[in-house]
């Protein structure tokens, strides 16, 4: 995977792993798998620092980035998804029983389409992937997913929380209804939106929301 596009297969990737101060790997732990924009030359990594570290880790979960050991040549979502499914399994090299720990994914602007595609691998690789949380995407890429990766029809059984600044105007509202509408159609039963005050940007008290969601539906 994270050979196409013409990229050079590096020896390793790189995880980057945040814990909250009480984690215990011996219990049980949900994990946030972050999927960040390819512009700006941004990582995985850098979106799970600047949008999602504080709110997570208060809301008891792990989070977890996948990138390689340099930027691609070629940043594909086939690129991010091969990272980040090192990161899960360096994860579960790691911690005995982690492999049952439930894992979201989140993403923004660019990494909410890429994260289309990241969590149906993730899914038939063999994680419980028990929700997708979306800021700020233009695109229903969660389809395309589903029916390139095929994790199976379980998969449409995921929670999918899609939240929108009302006043982003690279991702409007309305963009982002249709992003909804789109999912449905596809077949996905539980989805909400959270529409917030803001532009194109990762709210905390939706990210609050999302995860709370997801741990109450699981």
């Amino acid at each position: 995977m994270a050979g196409q596009g013409g990229n050079a297969v590096p020896a390793n990737a790189v995880a980057m792993l945040a814990t909250p101060s009480n984690f215990d790997p011996r219990k049980s732990w949900p994990v946030l798998v972050v999927c960040s924009t390819s512009d700006f030359k941004r990582q995985n990594r850098d979106d799970l620092v600047d949008f999602y570290r504080r709110v997570g880790l208060a809301e008891g979960w792990v989070l977890l980035a996948g990138d390689g050991p340099q930027p691609a040549r070629n940043d594909t979502a086939a690129w991010r998804g091969a990272m980040t499914l090192a990161a899960i399994n360096a994860l579960h090299r790691s911690f005995p029983g982690s492999d049952k720990w439930p894992i979201a994914c989140a993403g923004f602007s660019g990494g909410g389409k890429g994260v289309g595609l990241v969590a149906p691998l993730i899914a038939k690789n063999g994680s419980r992937v028990e929700g997708i949380y979306i800021t700020g995407a233009n695109e229903d890429r969660v389809s395309e997913g589903y029916a390139r990766v095929g994790p199976g029809k379980e998969f449409l059984m995921t929670p999918i929380y899609i939240s929108g600044g009302r006043d982003d105007r690279i991702a409007t509202l309305e963009q982002q209804y249709n992003v909804a509408g789109s999912i449905k159609r596809t077949g996905f039963q539980r989805i909400r939106i959270g529409p917030f005050h803001g532009g194109h940007e990762v709210n905390d008290a939706q990210t609050s929301i999302a995860l709370r969601w997801f741990r109450q539906l699981q």
